[in-house]
């Protein structure tokens, strides 16, 4: 089990800080110090618990909102270089078909 953990501590020791990994993502940064300020009641606004829901609710769903855009965002990058390298896939040249022509009247 010692070992096991052991394993679990490098693996984290390895990995950046939240805050490192903030510093490429400002607008997710600004919405935990939101979140931040409402659970500190930093304006001092909040008197209801209600309220303090409402608040944190919204910023929920705009966090969740912008995380789930930059994800879109991040994959179709991701996307566009893995086939940008690859042989027989063009995305810049206009396609010149107009489609089929049909064929002799169907009945």
């Amino acid at each position: 089990m010692s070992e096991r953990f052991s394993e679990v501590e490098q693996a984290a020791a390895k990995r950046t800080s939240l805050e490192e990994r903030l510093k490429d993502y400002p607008e997710l940064r600004a919405k935990f110090e939101r979140m931040l300020g409402i659970i500190e009641n930093a304006a001092g606004d909040v008197e209801k618990a209600a309220e303090a829901e409402r608040q944190v609710a919204e910023e929920l769903r705009q966090m969740g909102n912008e995380v789930l855009h930059e994800w879109a965002r991040r994959q179709q990058r991701r996307k566009e270089e893995q086939f940008s390298g690859k042989p027989g896939v063009n995305r810049k040249s206009k396609k010149n078909s107009i489609g089929t022509r049909d064929s002799e009247g169907s009945r």
